[in-house]
């Protein structure tokens, strides 16, 4: 049976779809990452989908199943390098994806998932002033 790698790197789970997923792949992807979810303690998975030209309900189902089991074990999920034909298949087919947060690329999606598990700031909360405690 095949069986897409998923590599570990720091609190991170690295997962590159290289081939059009089938039901059946895309179901023992779905067990596999959640199981190495568990067993590694894993923060966030990034799903890099560039090479899927593709995807139908099931997979889009599929997807955002991850992202929703992921987060009940305390990881967060990024999914990088979607397709213009993909994404427009899949407002086509009225799948919101929720919970799947997105990026453009790779680095993008490793800044963005550092930045949903508090690793490094979010620039946005840069701005909020914090008032001194010598201030009266």
């Amino acid at each position: 049976m095949d069986r897409i790698p998923i590599l570990k790197m720091g609190p991170y789970l690295l997962v590159t779809i290289q081939v059009d997923l089938y039901d059946r792949l895309a179901l023992t992807l779905e067990n596999d990452l959640i199981n190495m979810v568990s067993k590694t303690g894993a923060r966030g998975v990034l799903i890099d989908i560039s090479a899927v030209s593709i995807v139908d309900s099931f997979m889009g189902r599929i997807l955002g199943n991850i992202a929703s089991m992921s987060r009940i074990m305390d990881a967060e999920t990024v999914v990088v390098g979607m397709q213009p034909a993909v994404a427009i298949t899949l407002v086509e087919l009225g799948l919101t994806l929720q919970g799947v947060y997105t990026a453009l690329d790779v680095e993008k999606g490793m800044e963005l998932l550092q930045t949903k598990i508090g690793i490094i700031e979010d620039p946005e909360d840069e701005d909020e002033e914090v008032p001194d405690d010598d201030t009266v």
